[in-house]
């Protein structure tokens, strides 16, 4: 035993390590600052906390105990002190720089927690090794507060990988569009035109408002929104609100939807309800040089021609009219089929009127279409 244990002391004693290496060791004591390691060498090895982790408030005795076995790389064969310096956070690093090559090579989908915001974008940790996310990178949308992403764990793959600069870049935004992508596919190959759906207010604009139909977006145009008049699609919807449409036409991977539902159309009995002869009560809804349009009901207007407002000469609606003004007229023309109805206030001074057809009618019909 003796021969044996000096022929072990003296294979022990001409072992040597490099800068670098790989060893393994036994740890031989543990505090919360530094693991003390047999790495079968003529000196022990050290791994200090700032070596072992990031983690400055790291206490090593909850993670290891005497008697466990451990790797770490050798940075400094002699320390000073007659000890061998390692490090286990370069250990994972390395490991981790091999298997972010490899996600690199093989384009796979990486998943972890976002440990930094920075000002340009994110950091995530793997194995010991960090990914910076840029900002352009980190979603499919603008995000104005990265912050939100802290502690949260999220997807990406690897686009560009160059441990020797330090530059090792994640990109979340392809997985989303990846992912968008094909949901939007399967969703072009169920949706129809006519269906009806529930979707939510997305964005907003001064044309129209983009809704969320499950994955794939539609546009609610301005005229589209109601058989009313809308002037402003901020003053009717809201970013979130819930929304019933139908799909009025699909053309590729552009969706375009709509709120007026046939059953809701105003002019359905409108024969009825606005007859010639018929006098009705109505605000002024808007103004031009040749007349005024009268709001009867949402989705319906009707022209009174500025001929047809009194029997005075008037030479512009705006010299006896104001916009929003209630006011009373018969009905002189309605045209179904072109959604055409003419008004005349001066018709009601007039009891002799049978409010057949005039020139000035006419003439206010072809201004009316012209504009």
């Amino acid at each position: 035993m003796s021969e044996m244990s000096f022929e072990q002391m003296l294979e022990e004693s001409l072992k040597t390590i490099r800068n670098g290496e790989v060893v393994e060791g036994t740890i031989l004591s543990v505090k919360p600052d530094e693991i003390i390691l047999n790495i079968g060498y003529k000196s022990d090895g050290v791994i200090l906390r700032s070596d072992y982790s990031n983690d400055s408030n790291l206490d090593l005795t909850t993670l290891h105990k005497v008697g466990d076995t451990m790797e770490a790389v050798v940075t400094k064969v002699n320390d000073g002190e007659g000890q061998v310096s390692l490090s286990y956070k370069r250990l994972l690093q390395e490991k981790g720089n091999q298997k972010l090559e490899a996600a690199f090579e093989n384009e796979e989908v990486l998943k972890a927690p976002v440990t930094q915001v920075l000002k340009g974008g994110l950091s995530v940790e793997i194995e010991g090794t960090r990914v910076f996310i840029p900002a352009s990178l980190v979603s499919d949308r603008y995000e104005r507060d990265l912050n939100k992403y802290l502690g949260q764990e999220i997807e990406f793959k690897i686009t560009e990988f160059n441990p020797r600069r330090r530059r090792i870049i994640g990109n979340r935004k392809m997985i989303l569009v990846e992912r968008k992508s094909e949901i939007q596919k399967d969703l072009l190959e169920k949706l129809k035109v006519g269906d009806i759906i529930e979707g939510t207010i997305k964005n907003i604009t001064d044309f129209g408002a983009f809704v969320d139909l499950g994955g794939i977006d539609g546009l609610l145009h301005i005229s589209e929104m109601s058989w009313g008049r809308v002037e402003n699609p901020r003053k009717v919807f809201n970013v979130d609100d819930k929304v019933r449409v139908f799909i009025k036409e699909i053309n590729g991977t552009k969706i375009a939807l709509s709120r007026k539902f046939a059953d809701e159309n105003p002019w359905n009995g409108a024969s009825e309800k606005f007859a010639v002869g018929t006098v009705v009560a109505g605000k002024v809804a808007r103004m031009t040089d040749f007349g005024a349009f009268i709001e009867l009901a949402p989705g319906i207007d009707a022209l009174l021609h500025v001929s047809q407002i009194s029997k005075d000469h008037v030479d512009k609606p705006s010299d006896i009219l104001s916009v929003g003004q209630e006011v009373a007229a018969v009905i002189v023309e309605f045209r179904e089929a072109d959604h055409k109805i003419s008004l005349s206030m001066k018709a009601l001074d007039d009891s002799n009127s049978r409010f057949a057809h005039d020139e000035d009618v006419e003439t206010a019909y072809t201004d009316s279409d012209a504009e």
